[in-house]
C-alpha cells in the first residue's frame, strides 16, 4: 500500500497469535498449546488486522449499494469514521474533497464509498479489483 494514514494491527487473543500481512489477509496460529484458534477468534483477528483509512472530515459519507450515487443508500458513515476496504471497482465519476474519480470503494458487502471522500494517499487504487 502506498498511504501513510493506514494502519495495521497485530496481537493476541486467548492464546491465539495474530499476525497482519500488509495486503495479504491475516494469518492465525494456535500458540503454547492452546489448540486451533476457533472461527470466531479468527474473524476477530481479521476485523482487527485490516487496514483503514480515514473519511473526508466534516463528511457523513453517504454508502451506496453499488458504484453510482444513484444506487441505492443504504446507510450514512458518522462524522470521523474510518474504513476499511475490501476491494474497489470503477464507477460514476464523483468530486469530493479528495479530487475527483471513478473509483468506489467497497467497505462491506454491497456497500459503497466513493473514493473521493476516503483518504488513502493515492489518487489510484490502493486495493484489488472486485471480482478478481
Amino acid at each position: 500500500m502506498t498511504t501513510q494514514e493506514n494502519t495495521v494491527e497485530s496481537g493476541t487473543a486467548e492464546g491465539v497469535a495474530t499476525e497482519a500481512v500488509a495486503g495479504e489477509g491475516v494469518a492465525t496460529e494456535a500458540v503454547a498449546g492452546e489448540g486451533v484458534a476457533t472461527e470466531a477468534v479468527a474473524a476477530e483477528a481479521v476485523m482487527a488486522a485490516v487496514a483503514s483509512f480515514p473519511v473526508a472530515p466534516g463528511y457523513r459519507v453517504n454508502v451506496r449499494s453499488g458504484p453510482s450515487s444513484s444506487t441505492e443508500l443504504v446507510r450514512q458513515l458518522p462524522y470521523g469514521a474510518r474504513i476499511a476496504i475490501r476491494c474497489q471497482r470503477k464507477g460514476e465519476r464523483v468530486s469530493g474533497p479528495y479530487g475527483t474519480t471513478d473509483i468506489w470503494d467497497n467497505i462491506a458487502p454491497g456497500q459503497y464509498v466513493s473514493d473521493a471522500y476516503v483518504k488513502t494517499g493515492s489518487d489510484g487504487m490502493i486495493a484489488t479489483p472486485c471480482g478478481s
